[in-house]
Formats: C-alpha cells, sequence, structure tokens
C-alpha cells in the first residue's frame, strides 16, 4: 500500500482507478479496504496450511519464505515471491537498498536462519534470541514488496511451533508500536536485547 510505504520504481505501479492507493494487482481491486480483506483471507488460509499440515520439520530457509509469499500473494500481485526490486522507507526509517536484497536475503538464509532454526527442543531463552534476532534481521532486510510483516511474523510463529510453543502473541507490539519500531532500529547496530525484550512478552503464555 503506498500509504505504507514511500517507493520507487516498477514495483510501485498502482491500480488504475484507486486513487493511488492500492497497488496493481490480477483482481483488479481499486478500494484498499477490499485489498486488505482479500489480503486477510488468503494469509488465514496459508497459516493453516504451514502451521497445521506443512510445518517445517528441519532448518527454515529463504526458499521457504519465498514460498509462503508467493503462495500467500500469488493470485494477487505479479510478484508474489519475488525479491523486491523498488527501494523503501516508511516514516523516514530506510530498509535494505533493492539492489542489495538478494545478496542479503542469501546472508539471511546462510547467516541467520541455519544459526537458529529448526528451533525443536528450544528452551525458553534460546527461542526467544532465534525469533528476536530473526524478526530484527528479517524486517531490517524487507525481502518482498509488501507483506514483510505479516511473513515475518509467521516465520516466527513457525519457529515457536517447532519449539512447541503455541503462535505468538502480538498484541503488545501493536498497544506499544514505538517501542517495537525503536526495538528493530536498534538491531541496525547488533543489539537485539531490545527485541528479545518485546519477544518475550509476546511468548508469555495468556
Amino acid at each position: 500500500m503506498t500509504t505504507r510505504y514511500d517507493v520507487s520504481g516498477a514495483q510501485g505501479w498502482l491500480e488504475p482507478g484507486s486513487n493511488g492507493l492500492v497497488l496493481a494487482n490480477k483482481l483488479g481491486i481499486r478500494d484498499p479496504a477490499d485489498i486488505d480483506e482479500a489480503e486477510l483471507v488468503l494469509l488465514q488460509k496459508l497459516y493453516e496450511s504451514v502451521l497445521r499440515d506443512h510445518l517445517p520439520q528441519g532448518r527454515i530457509t529463504a526458499h521457504h519464505l519465498r514460498t509462503w509469499h508467493r503462495r500467500w500473494l500469488g493470485n494477487v500481485y505479479a510478484w508474489a515471491g519475488q525479491v523486491r526490486t523498488v527501494n523503501m522507507s516508511k516514516g523516514g526509517f530506510p530498509f535494505a537498498p533493492a539492489a542489495q536484497v538478494a545478496r542479503l536475503l542469501g546472508s539471511f538464509d546462510r547467516d541467520c536462519l541455519a544459526q537458529y532454526t529448526p528451533c525443536t527442543a528450544y528452551g525458553h531463552e534460546q527461542l526467544v534470541e532465534a525469533i528476536a534476532v530473526t524478526h530484527v534481521e528479517f524486517i531490517l532486510m524487507h525481502p518482498f514488496r509488501e507483506g514483510n510483516g505479516r511473513i515475518s511474523r509467521l516465520l516466527a510463529d513457525v519457529m515457536a511451533v517447532q519449539a512447541g510453543h503455541g503462535p505468538l502473541d502480538y498484541s503488545s507490539w501493536e498497544q506499544n508500536r514505538p517501542d517495537y519500531i525503536l526495538a528493530i532500529q536498534q538491531g541496525l547496530g547488533r543489539n537485539y536485547e531490545p527485541m528479545k525484550f518485546w519477544t518475550a512478552r509476546a511468548l508469555e503464555p495468556a
């Protein structure tokens, strides 16, 4: 959505007749509420499939992330499952340059996912660190044109379920969004402690 990001480049094409509010899509949807609803319904189906039927038993890879993204949004956007080709920023905070995303995703696979997954038999502290670090690095990279936050949460939930935990409760992140965003930004200096705090909150039993 163009209201979420400042974007330049071809993947920034907008749906004609949407007043610049909806990305160009295969369904011809022009209303922001309708595209949000379509994405939500498809995301729920993806969650059911991944967490119930196709939970990765071994380590999670960048291929999993791209597959999840394509399965989620492939019927909506032509670029689903592909790394982004546009530079993006949010609230004046720039994400990784588009030209570096493919390389960074490879590094994320080798250096982060390979280190922190699978989460089978992880204790609480190990799980908190694994989710916090991978979440921060994924968000800073922002590998996709749209849906990075939701794919990052699916990744965290898969990691939690691998460890025998339930999916995370993200309400504390939403209720304290400025602090959550600051925790992400602290990861630029490899300081993951703030995000570990919010991850522990999200992992607390209801």
